[in-house]
């Protein structure tokens, strides 16, 4: 087994990652750290998750010099600004035994307590391209001392339009500089980036793309668009916490307030969230206080959070990098972790053909009851939210509480219990609806325990009015 010290990495930075219990380095970082502590340039492919901000944040601490006040002598260039922080905190505790300071600066926060720390001397500076670019308009800092430069995502930069600033950014620094460059992917534009800032740079490729498969369960449904949060919020409940992808801001808040009302407490992250709502949101979902975050692709890159079961797609990926990114939020480090796409019947040749690009033979099948539970899977621990007016009534031992969904407009509560009186006793059947007294599209019904999976066998699937309801045990709130 290779060690940190092996890798040349000295005694402090060695003793302080032992006390956090990281002792054998990662394939990425028994890679990169020895070429990157003698000072060469590095191209990194590897996923996301893999260890890449200690491959090259480690030997940039061993090798930074102290810094003069606005004058950052290392300096990290990150996508977005949870990815931004979290660099900064990972690394803050590893430059404290090198006498090192680290400091994020990125948008959506006031500029005063970043400009303070930069007139105190920051030594590396992790920030986006678009703060970076503020600060140095405004005199702040110059970045002419800067003596190593590292690009971390290169490909999510291209993909956000970040690459003019990047390459200006780049060329304000020293001339005589080492130049790091990671991603999950290294395509074209990233490449072209690697031609015009490096030199000689050393290639270190860990793993390819879609090369995730002993890892990651892939499973890709076929469902009807009715159908989606029924399937979303089951496969949250069966499998622990999950990352929901939504193509849009409007559709990732309508579904965690739709998951709420299922009784599966979630955030909403995006884009269009302040910053500390976004903070807010991750700290939630990272701590196990919620069971689910639905999110754009704003959360598809650098975000690491540990013990995430599942990565479900209600909305299928742009494209075949976008699929990896997202896939990447589980399986973390070696971890085991699944997958799961929701197609709908027009988009399954877009499907295989990504697929095909990803190397992937993965089948397009009706949803299960049931996927395999992954090992340390949160499945049995679960927070239930009340939501007021939805939740079902109290059952009593010899009483089931049946969540019944996809209804139509039109059926009244009567006829909702007419239908579940065929299988036995029914006691109390309620509508959920809007402040208008619409229907909500669905309801609970409380009957017989023993009557109650007769039901659910009998109705589960049937179509009433032309729509295949869901029937299903009905979630408690304590």
């Amino acid at each position: 087994m290779t060690t940190f010290a092996q890798l040349g990495l000295p005694y402090p930075l060695v003793h302080t990652l032992s006390g956090a219990g990281v002792t054998e380095p990662f394939p990425i970082q028994a890679a990169v750290i020895p070429d990157a502590l003698a000072g060469r340039d590095i191209s990194g492919r590897a996923p996301t998750g893999s260890g890449k901000t200690l491959a090259f944040g480690l030997p940039l601490l061993v090798r930074v010099s102290r810094a003069k006040p606005g004058r950052p002598r290392a300096l990290i260039l990150a996508p977005t600004r949870e990815l931004a922080e979290q660099i900064s905190a990972e690394l803050a505790p590893l430059a404290t035994p090198m006498a090192r300071q680290v400091t994020a600066i990125y948008g959506g926060v006031a500029y005063g307590p970043q400009k303070n720390a930069l007139r105190r001397g920051v030594d590396v500076l992790v920030a986006t391209p678009g703060r970076l670019e503020d600060l140095i308009a405004q005199g702040t800092l110059a970045l002419d001392e800067v003596e190593i430069v590292v690009i971390d995502e290169a490909d999510r930069m291209a993909d956000m339009g970040f690459l003019p600033a990047v390459r200006r950014i780049v060329g304000a620094t020293c001339q005589q500089r080492q130049t790091m460059m990671f991603s999950a992917t290294l395509d074209s534009e990233a490449a072209a980036l690697s031609h015009q800032y490096q030199r000689n740079a050393v290639l270190h490729e860990v793993v390819a793309i879609g090369a995730q498969t002993g890892q990651v369960q892939h499973v890709f449904w076929r469902v009807d668009e009715h159908d989606r949060v029924e399937h979303v919020a089951g496969l949250i409940e069966r499998n622990g916490r999950a990352i929901a992808f939504t193509r849009t801001r409007r559709r990732a808040d309508r579904l965690a307030k739709q998951l709420g009302l299922l009784g599966i407490s979630s955030v909403a992250l995006h884009g269009g969230r302040t910053q500390a709502q976004r903070t807010k949101a991750l700290a939630a979902f990272a701590s196990g206080r919620v069971q689910a975050m639905v999110a754009t692709d704003v959360a598809a890159r650098g975000i690491h959070i540990e013990a995430v079961a599942m990565v479900i797609q209600v909305d299928l990926a742009a494209d075949a990098k976008s699929y990896l990114h997202r896939a990447g939020r589980t399986a973390r480090a070696g971890a085991d972790g699944t997958v799961v796409s929701l197609i709908a019947g027009s988009e399954e040749r877009e499907v295989l053909r990504m697929q095909k690009q990803l190397q992937m033979r993965t089948p397009i099948v009706a949803p299960t009851r049931e996927l395999p539970v992954r090992k340390g899977s949160s499945s049995s621990v679960r927070t239930e939210v009340e939501t007021k007016g939805v939740a079902p009534q109290p059952q009593t031992a010899e009483e089931q509480s049946l969540y019944v969904s996809n209804l139509p407009w039109e059926v009244t509560a009567h006829e909702l219990g007419e239908l579940f009186s065929q299988y036995g006793k029914v006691n109390q059947t309620t509508i959920v609806t809007h402040r208008n007294g619409r229907s909500r599209g669905f309801g609970f019904v409380n009957m017989h325990a023993l009557a109650a999976p007769k039901a659910i066998d009998g109705l589960h699937g049937a179509h009433l009015n032309g729509r295949p309801l869901t029937v299903r045990p009905a979630r408690q709130v304590a």
